[in-house]
């Protein structure tokens, strides 16, 4: 095993560098661009992770070497495009504005320095280089939060992978806190309330609010994965502050892939069936999605869409998701402060001293 030095930039051993806190949120990850060989890249990471795709790996390799990296790229990419922005993904514009907002919101602590950034799970900027970028600014204490509120082995247990691979190629480890899910924090569930009822305000309610998590293979559900009972638990506590019962606010899940059974009921079906049900008027809200991305603005947006306005429906829309709204940035601000009070109470510490003790006991500064 080759540990990295404990010395210098690479985040190790430093008397002189003054300890600091750091945030680091991670999401799922973008390619780099909406290319066929940018996205060749990405869906190899993504869909070669174990936790992602439960299938043993021989089987799985014949599979997507052979088959889904030879199609699904280039299809992927002429979806992407329709999203693409001038400062790239919708998911790499939001996520980054959620720890710039964040970062200005700690920028005044008076104890130890916070230092907030983000990285991707799959793709750039990724978790190893933002970790090694943060303790090259002295982070001792670090605090990931995944913006998955909901829990799954596939997305929150993945970035621990991720972060775990990691740390054992490191000398020395900060002091870790780990966010494993936020899915019935009442702020979350306020910040989601509040900016669907400001779209109400625009255009009205509804005959039908769909909820629309992204799906995850049915066995996962019997296999102890508690995503399934936690979307079911966020779509209850945000129809109860809505004021709404069961028969208006609906839970569904999208984006299933494959031939297998996924969580139920689906998002496409759901929106083919309504209109023969009398339902006329549909909007739709992505609470699993903390920043909008190809799933919400191009399959929801989009294709959704058409299922439902095809099969006779008069009105849909698509209420975006929370992005970088201030009550979203509140919800994630008292979350983080809940996770490390503590820490922020310590005093900042006095680096010059640390090193000059250290100098004199014959040790490098």
């Amino acid at each position: 095993m080759k540990y990295r030095s404990v010395e210098g930039s690479d985040g190790g051993l430093v008397h002189r560098r003054e300890d600091s806190i750091g945030v680091l949120l991670t999401n799922l990850g973008t390619p780099d661009a909406p290319t066929p060989s940018a996205l060749r890249r990405y869906l190899k990471e993504f869909l070669w992770d174990p936790r992602v795709v439960e299938v043993p790996r021989p089987v799985w390799w014949l599979i997507l070497n052979g088959i889904i990296l030879n199609v699904r790229p280039r299809r992927s990419a002429q979806a992407y495009k329709k999203v693409w922005t001038d400062q790239g993904s919708p998911l790499m514009l939001y996520t980054k504005a959620q720890a710039q907002a964040l970062s200005d919101r700690f920028s005044n602590e008076s104890g130890m320095p916070v230092v907030v950034d983000f990285a991707m799970r799959y793709g750039n900027p990724s978790i190893e280089s933002v970790i090694q970028k943060m303790q090259s600014r002295g982070v001792r204490r670090l605090l990931v939060l995944p913006l998955y509120p909901q829990y799954s082995a596939a997305t929150t247990a993945s970035t621990f992978d991720a972060l775990a691979g990691d740390f054992t190629r490191r000398r020395w480890l900060p002091d870790l806190r780990f966010v494993s899910h936020y899915h019935d924090h009442p702020l979350y569930i306020e910040a989601m309330a509040r900016s669907i009822e400001k779209y109400w305000e625009t255009h009205g309610r509804p005959d039908r609010l769909l909820l629309s998590y992204h799906g995850v293979p049915e066995r996962y559900l019997h296999s102890g994965d508690p995503y399934y009972c936690e979307c079911r638990a966020t779509s209850r506590l945000l129809a109860n502050r809505l004021g709404v019962d069961e028969q208006f606010c609906q839970t569904t899940f999208q984006s299933r892939f494959g031939r297998e059974e996924w969580l139920k009921p689906y998002t496409d079906e759901t929106l083919k069936s309504l209109p023969a049900s009398g339902v006329k008027s549909v909007h739709v809200y992505c609470p699993g999605f903390a920043s909008d991305c190809l799933e919400t603005i191009e399959e929801i947006g989009e294709e959704n869409r058409g299922y439902f306005l095809d099969a006779g429906g008069e009105s849909f829309g698509y209420i975006p998701a929370l992005n970088d709204r201030p009550e979203h940035i509140d919800a994630l601000e008292a979350l983080i402060r809940e996770q490390m009070s503590d820490w922020l109470r310590v005093e900042r510490p006095d680096a010059s001293a640390r090193a000059t003790r250290a100098s004199s006991a014959g040790a490098p500064g």
